[in-house]
């Protein structure tokens, strides 16, 4: 069970869609959209309070059914990436939020990323690697890039998995995470034998290669994209994964009905799992009230945010004994 520390609603603009999270000790950083314009909002106190937006780029954003922005900071380095004109863009800054670099390209295919859902984690190094949905030959394909030097630049693209059945699933977005030890994991829907199921990815060669693996013992025989691609994070024992089969809702067991999971691990290392349910945030197994497209995170505490009907809500959360 959770219990509420804190609650901001940010002075966000009307529209902003897609709020992603990203934490490092005190540092919470959010990233979000209007579909016009790229934000980022930082916190140095864990999540209490946020300075004001600062817009970091226009452009024709996708939005929408998790296209929004990824985001991750580790110290100072804060990088944002988005996707417009079926390019994905990463943004820098080197000083916490306050100045902010050119976009730097990530795929090195025009408009291959167009279906416009990607995934980003930052390493122990401070390595970046980010995954996306890629139409640069026929058939959706998972495709990877790294960055060494704080997103300023990327390596050639890098294939992460291909469907022997011609596509992974059209509409799902990948999740990212890097471990202690470097290992890269990207866990997408699959679209295998009629089948749309979870598979985590994992690289160890600092995204040269990787194998692949089913998520958990059932299967969803489906001829549609669920657009619900699952979330994923690195705990003490290694990566966790929760994800949404038919209408509910696993993470090895199943934890409820509802779809758009998400989760974190808490500075104790025990998993905090969130996901929507009928029209509401669900945390834990309570609900939050009216919203969806929830992002966790966790540095120092736990962070919330989600879409609700007066804006991103924005909640610091604590574990009861």
């Amino acid at each position: 069970m959770l219990a509420l520390l804190a609650l901001a609603v940010l002075p966000l603009i009307p529209g902003g869609k897609q709020p992603q999270l990203a934490a490092d000790g005190a540092t919470v950083a959010l990233a979000y959209s209007d579909g016009k314009t790229l934000y980022a909002a930082v916190s140095t106190d864990g999540g209490d309070s946020f300075a004001a937006p600062y817009g970091i780029a226009g452009a024709a954003f996708m939005v929408g059914r998790h296209r929004g922005p990824r985001v991750v900071v580790k110290g100072r380095r804060i990088v944002v990436s988005a996707i417009t004109d079926g390019m994905l863009v990463a943004w820098n800054s080197a000083d916490g939020g306050r100045r902010w670099s050119e976009g730097a390209v990530i795929n090195d295919v025009p408009k291959s990323a167009r279906e416009g859902l990607h995934g980003m984690a930052i390493g122990p190094k401070g390595e970046i690697f980010a995954a996306w949905l890629d139409l640069r030959t026929p058939g959706m394909k998972v495709y990877g890039a790294l960055s060494t030097d704080g997103g300023d630049s990327w390596s050639a693209n890098r294939l992460v998995y291909a469907s022997p059945d011609g596509n992974v699933c059209e509409c799902c977005h990948p999740s990212v995470a890097i471990d202690a030890r470097g290992r890269i994991h990207v866990m997408f829907r699959n679209w295998l034998g009629g089948a749309r199921d979870l598979y985590l990815a994992t690289s160890a060669d600092r995204g040269l290669t990787f194998t692949a693996a089913k998520q958990g013992k059932g299967t969803w025989k489906l001829n549609a994209c669920p657009m619900d691609g699952g979330g994923l994070a690195v705990g003490p024992a290694g990566p966790v994964t929760v994800w949404r089969r038919e209408g509910k809702i696993y993470s090895g067991a199943e934890l409820g009905e509802g779809k758009d999971p998400a989760l974190a691990i808490d500075p104790a290392g025990k998993p905090v799992f969130g996901w929507t349910r009928a029209g509401e945030v669900i945390l834990d197994g309570e609900s939050m009230g009216p919203g969806g497209f929830l992002s966790l995170a966790a540095g120092d505490g736990v962070v919330a945010a989600w879409e609700a009907p007066d804006g991103i809500r924005v909640q610091r959360l604590r574990r009861l004994p």
